[in-house]
């Protein structure tokens, strides 16, 4: 038996602040959109950052 392919998506963490890029996470398609607090190095402090797909 063959396995089956799961949906995987590529999404990016962008920080609300700074525009920049950050994070880039792999994860199953659907759901709601991500907002988390994480590390911003060109602010050097934790802001706010949003899912976004390229």
């Amino acid at each position: 038996m063959a396995k089956s392919k799961k949906k995987v998506e590529t999404v990016f963490l962008v920080c609300e602040e700074s525009g920049d890029y950050n994070y880039v996470l792999r994860r199953k398609t659907g759901g709601e959109k991500l907002k988390l607090m994480k590390y911003c190095p060109r602010l050097r402090k934790h802001t706010m950052h949003a899912e976004k797909k390229k």
